[in-house]
């Protein structure tokens, strides 16, 4: 017997508006993109949650902010 679980993480993109300073890498705007993700395993779903990603727009780098 086989059985196989199907676990997948959806993301929709809720919003997306210009964050203030610069990309490191290459000086372009950077983008602020609300996402929304839902995780669900056999069509049940499990976690919903809201993240904030950072991307550049001229390189289309992630951006990722640390914490000092």
């Amino acid at each position: 017997m086989c059985v196989i679980l199907g676990c997948r993480e959806e993301e929709t993109e809720m919003g997306r508006q210009q964050a203030a300073g610069s990309c490191p890498y290459c000086g372009g705007k950077v983008h602020a993109v609300d996402v929304s993700s839902r995780w669900r395993c056999c069509f049940l779903p499990i976690c919903f949650r809201f993240k904030r990603k950072y991307f550049c727009t001229l390189c289309s780098r992630r951006l990722v902010l640390y914490d000092a």
